[in-house]
């Protein structure tokens, strides 16, 4: 009991002397937390992408592709074929027909609203099935377009990260002057960042014959996939891969995820090195401006480990409210905001929401904490070693 009154006397001793040094107990807190709201905001990039490419498709959705293809863009099917695969035992249907949309996949070229410069963006030409497939589609402005025109539809992601894709704007791609009729949504996944139109008019546009790249279908239950999967890849007419939608697209997104989360720990981590440093700066000074009161306290009977963990509690609580600052910031400035990029896999742009979740905002703060142990331990040991003797010297 002693002890513990001993560590709560020098601890609250500590902390209330904490405005005499102000200024470098300042630089610390603004120092972790800015090495947290730059691992936060970085690592939210490869959370929100995972976010958008894991949200498209449900358990009842399947994508097929040629066997091997790597995504849509080097994929090939026949007419015939994805009449094959639509007729199917397993796939979902209304009075149309079968619930299985033939697709095809071509880049264009939209400058970005920000900064002018030409990106690569998806126009995706599908058949009449494809909205009821995408249980969550919508649209927002305006209508769809109408079979057989040169008509197309923007995804909400599309129209808010390029420009000249408003309302009435026509845009030249292929053989075709297309004109934008409608803004659509799909719930916030990775088709918001494309453009769609009539695949019968988007395959003379680009010379494609009566060929498509992918199907993309309904199910009629989550339990009928690996049946249907077996039939489908198992049919010597065909020569396909089948996948869940939801496990396809996260798939695709695994590279760049990858890469930002590494980056972002290397930035996080040389980020952190330099707040460590400022935490030892300022707790050798604060060990410094309180030699006396550690030594006097020493000679009146506190023992070593009370000073030490006493400048330890106070190095964890500023890199603390460090942390907690940083997340704040990170999530205000950060979370829901809206970016795009390129999807190495399909060479086109993305757009998705940064996210900051809780888990990113836990992480940040248990890395701040992290960085105020490392940077209170040497000063704590110093401050244990000083010789009593200094309490008289400096008196």
């Amino acid at each position: 009991m002693r002890w513990i009154s001993q560590i709560i006397a020098v601890s609250w001793f500590n902390l209330r002397n904490l405005k005499q040094r102000l200024g470098s107990s300042l630089a610390t807190v603004v120092g972790v937390a800015g090495v947290v709201l730059v691992l936060i905001g970085v690592l939210s990039i490869g959370v929100g992408l995972r976010a958008t490419m894991a949200s498209t498709g449900d358990p009842e959705t399947v994508i097929v592709l040629r066997s091997g293809a790597t995504g849509e863009m080097v994929s090939g099917l026949s007419h015939d074929a994805t009449r094959i695969i639509a007729d199917g035992s397993g796939v979902q249907r209304n009075d149309q027909g079968p619930l299985a949309s033939a697709e095809l996949f071509v880049i264009v070229d939209v400058p970005k609203r920000t900064t002018g410069t030409v990106a690569n963006v998806p126009l995706r030409g599908v058949s009449p099935p494809a909205y009821d497939v995408r249980g969550n589609f919508e649209i927002l402005e305006g209508r769809k377009f109408e079979p057989g025109r040169n008509e197309i539809i923007v995804g909400k992601g599309a129209l808010a990260e390029f420009a000249d894709l408003e309302l009435g704007t026509e845009k030249r791609w292929g053989e075709n002057t297309w004109t934008v009729v409608g803004v659509f949504s799909t719930g916030g996944t990775v088709e918001d960042s494309e453009l769609w139109c009539d695949a019968k008019v988007l395959q003379p546009a680009y010379r494609r014959g009566n060929s498509y790249q992918s199907v993309h279908l309904r199910l009629e239950s989550p339990e009928t996939f690996d049946a249907f999967k077996k039939a489908i890849e198992g049919d010597p007419r065909l020569n396909v891969t089948v996948e869940r939608k939801a496990e396809w697209y996260s798939a695709q997104s695994s590279w760049l995820s990858t890469m930002v989360v590494v980056l972002g720990v290397v930035i996080g981590g040389l980020m952190g090195c330099g707040a460590v440093f400022g935490a030892l700066n300022t707790m050798y000074t604060a060990v410094s401006a309180r030699t006396r009161e550690i030594a006097t306290l020493r000679a009146l009977g506190f023992g070593a480990s009370p000073v030490v963990l006493s400048v330890l509690v106070e190095s964890l609580l500023l890199a603390a409210l460090g942390g907690v600052l940083g997340a704040v910031v990170a999530y205000v400035a950060f979370n829901g905001m809206q970016a795009a990029t390129l999807n190495w896999q399909s060479f086109s742009q993305v757009t998705f929401a940064f996210a900051v979740t809780p888990p990113l905002m836990a992480g940040g703060f248990v890395y701040a904490v992290l960085m105020g142990l490392v940077g209170g331990v040497l000063p704590a040991v110093r401050a244990a070693r000083l010789p009593v003797a200094t309490a008289l010297r400096e008196l």
